[in-house]
């Protein structure tokens, strides 16, 4: 078994859910997908790691620095983070904040992130892609070039359409489609 086949089962096992769902976009759906239930486990840390650091490499795209809007964003970041330097090719994360710190520094960005880098945003589901897009409009104002947007599910094809508009590519790991129709077919 390829490490994107057992990262799409464990998907299927922990994180795929069937019922009545409101999604963070308002739209409802006979599904939901909680990417956090596998990305924050041990062995959904290695597979993310692999699978997302080679998907970022087959992309042709060199990233300093990955990450996103917290808290779906940031295992994906930290495991590419992980597995980029274990690869010789260190890749740093980050955190994009919902809002600014009201304490310290006041910071809306986490991890260092320096005005001249060169960004890949992460996303762990995506429905609209308009939650990332709040992230990349924060990691501009900071300075840095986003080269593109990564997300681990894409459940709609609208959102590929929504950051080329932005002049950014979307590489999808999975579709909620695919994860959808496997989820049924061994709960029947």
């Amino acid at each position: 078994m390829t490490y994107v086949d057992r990262l799409k089962a464990l998907l299927i096992e922990r994180s795929v859910q069937l019922g009545d769902f409101t999604l963070a976009s308002g739209a409802k759906s006979d599904y939901y997908i909680d990417a956090r239930r596998t990305t924050m486990c041990a062995e959904g840390q290695f597979l993310v790691g692999h699978v997302a650091y080679e998907a970022i490499r087959s992309s042709g795209l060199s990233p300093t620095h990955v990450g996103g809007l917290t808290m779906g964003a940031d295992p994906i970041a930290y495991a590419i983070a992980h597995r980029s330097s274990l690869e010789g090719n260190p890749i740093d994360g980050f955190a994009v904040r919902k809002r600014e710190k009201d304490h310290g520094t006041g910071q809306r960005i986490e991890g260092g992130l320096p005005p001249d880098g060169r960004v890949l945003m992460v996303e762990d589901t995506m429905t609209t892609g308009h939650s990332t897009l709040q992230a990349v409009e924060v990691v501009r104002t900071h300075g840095a070039e986003i080269i593109g947007v990564l997300t681990l599910v894409n459940r709609s094809e609208a959102a590929a359409t929504l950051y080329e508009q932005q002049g950014l590519r979307l590489i999808s790991i999975f579709t909620g489609a695919e994860l959808l129709e496997e989820a049924r077919e061994s709960r029947s």
